[in-house]
Order: C-alpha cells, then structure tokens, then sequence
C-alpha cells in the first residue's frame, strides 16, 4: 500500500529530522509533553550484520527524535517469551506503541496481546491482518526486491564470467521475489548471464552459507548476492575468495571494503514513523502497509569503489524508472526457467500487485529449483 500524499509529506519531515530522509529538509517533529514510549522486540542480535541490525538502526534514528522513548530487548524467542517481553514493556515502562519485528510473533502472540491491552498499539513486520483480528494491530513491509533489482543491475554491469552466485535461505515467496529481481535486473544489461541460487534450507546456518559460497565461486560465479537473514558469512567468504559481492537487509560494506558493491536494504525508520504518528493522532494503525524505494521503505548500499560509472548510471537511471512507473519488474513476457510462461507478454504485475504474494516460481536465466 502506498502512502497517502499527507502522509508522505509528514513522513519526509520526521526522517529530516531523525538524519534518515535523502531529502535535506528543515522540518523538526514538535515536542510531546510526555514522550511516546515505542518497545521494540528483536528475535536475534541487534549487531547481526543483517534483518535484526536493520531493525535495531531504524530504532537508533527514532531514538534522535524529540518526545520518544526507545525499549529494546534482543534475543527474545518466538515463544511465550514474545508476550512476556511485550508485556513487560507495556506495564513496567508504559510502552504506548509496540514494533514486534520477527515473523513469528505474530500468531498468537502479538494477536493475544493486542487484545489484552486495546489500547497500545501493536506494529508487526511481515504479517497480514484479516477482519476480525483486534483494530489495534497495524502490519507492515517493504518491497525489498526492487533495491534487489537495483543490485542486480550493477551486478550485470560488473560480471566478467557472466555467471552470478546467490546464496539464500528457503524459497519463500519473498525470497522469490527478491532472487527473482536479482536476475531480472542483472538479464537486463546482458541476456547471456545467469545466476545460480544455493538454497541453505534455513535462515541461520554459518557453515553451509560459507560451504555454498565457496561452492558458487568454483562454479565460475564472479558476484555473489546473499538472501539469509545475516548475510556476514556469505559476504567475508566472497571477499576471502576475491570476488565481489552484494549485500542484503543492511550493509556489510565494512567486512568486505574490497568487493562490495551494493546491497538491498530495509529503511524501517519510515513505517517506524507511520505508526508513530498513528499513535500520536490517536488514529487506529494502518493494518496494511506496504510500500518501496518511491517511499522510503527500501534503500541501497552506498556504491563500492569498485562500482564503474557506467554501473552507477544505469542503477541510477533503474531506480528513477522504478520510482516513476516506467519500468515494472515483473512485466510480461516473462518464462520461469522451466520454459513456462508466468506472465504473458502484455501483462504488468507492479509491485503492490497481491498476485506476487504467492509467487512459487524462479525466472528464465536462473539455475536452481525450488
């Protein structure tokens, strides 16, 4: 879901202030009398080099803002420890807005909580809210696969062999999604490359993320992108083996200086601020909320060194596409790599399109299954 134009405007204004807007602007956030007190709810570390780091800087730049108080708890389970944890932050420091930021919060916890306490707002990353749940859950995500793209195409432009590597964690259809953009954007500077996609079989696994990487760049693959949920491995591996490499949920810029060249990240500060001002005007959460690079929920990485200026422009100009409407991603005709047409020449399915929520297929170009 796109956000409306008031709030966009007052989004921009909040980010301005909290140092996150790529705008310069000169709004400030007025002060509260009583400072909003948001608790925020990691599942693993908050210095992962990956999802929950992305999380945890978006709390850092909320933490900048006048009449906002921050709770963090890292390492909470996905267990009963979740409603304890929210509970904690609800009755001992009188937490007004609640950012459970791990997919398995959500049932039952976040759904039990919101309906013990109506009035404090819940926020939940990646989950859907359906009639009938409490009013006072909003929940929120962000079109990451278009900054996916973005890293594919300069990708495509820095690729000698041809051959990209991508190492991820289960074919979920965001993780579809994402690889998916990945080799779309890279085809669309060279038709002849290919990606291959190692799929660990789950979210944290250390040793076979580094086992699949060493695995891809013996293959022949000169760029490899990673899709786990703390890329670290994946990316110093690459760097150890002398190839370049792109990021994902936050940057890892500092442990490969050498091959990095960009990644896809999260910019969660600004459905942080959404449901903020939520609060604030005493309005219900937006149940819904989704949205891309246009704005602000997704970024990329600062351009590595190794970055030419031709792959700069081209990402540049992909970005500006993407943003004004004129390039779509998922456009017809489009074949999985199984020679199945899923989308028929003539057919756009943009990025807030709910046929992509199920998405179980991997594009032409694309060697790996699902």
């Amino acid at each position: 879901m796109t956000l409306k134009p008031v709030d966009r405007r007052s989004v921009l204004q909040m980010l301005a202030a909290a140092g996150s807007a790529p705008l310069v602007l000169k709004s400030t956030v007025a002060r509260a009398e009583t400072p909003l007190t948001v608790g925020i709810l990691y599942s693993g570390s908050k210095q992962d080099y990956g999802f929950n780091q992305s999380h945890a800087q978006a709390a850092a730049a909320l933490k900048k803002l006048p009449g906002i108080k921050v709770i963090e708890e890292e390492r909470v389970p996905e267990t009963i420890a979740a409603q304890r944890s929210m509970e904690g932050m609800i009755r001992q420091d009188g937490a007004q807005l609640i950012l459970a930021t791990s997919f398995g919060y959500f049932k039952p916890h976040v759904l039990e909580m919101a309906a013990k306490y109506p009035d404090v707002t819940f926020a939940h990353t990646g989950g859907v809210w359906t009639a009938g749940m409490p009013e006072n859950i909003g929940t929120f995500y962000a079109y990451i696969f278009e900054a996916q793209y973005i890293s594919g195409v300069v990708a495509g432009h820095m690729t000698k062999s041809k051959k990209l590597g991508l190492v991820a964690a289960k074919p979920t259809p965001n993780l579809l999604r994402s690889i998916n953009a990945f080799a779309i954007g890279a085809r669309s500077v060279d038709p002849a490359i290919q990606v291959q996609v190692i799929f660990t079989g789950d979210w944290v696994l250390p040793v076979r993320e580094a086992e699949a990487t060493n695995t891809l760049v013996d293959q022949g693959a000169d760029v490899i992108a990673a899709q786990v949920d703390s890329p670290k491995v994946v990316i110093e591996t690459a760097e150890k083996r002398g190839v370049m490499s792109c990021g994902y949920h936050s940057s890892q810029a500092d442990v490969a200086p050498n091959g990095y060249l960009t990644g896809a990240e999260w910019n969660w500060i600004t459905p942080y601020l959404v449901y903020a001002g939520s609060v604030r005007g005493g309005k219900k959460p937006e149940p819904y909320l989704r949205a891309g690079l246009g704005d602000h929920f997704v970024k990329n990485s600062p351009f590595g060194k190794l970055v030419t200026t031709e792959a700069r422009a081209a990402a540049e100009t992909a970005r500006a596409d993407l943003i004004g409407g004129t390039r779509v991603i998922y456009s017809g005709p489009l074949k999985d790599n199984k020679g199945n047409v899923v989308i028929p020449a003539g057919v756009f399915q943009s990025s807030n399109d709910r046929a992509l929520d199920g998405i179980n297929y991997l594009v032409e170009g694309i060697i790996g299954q699902v």
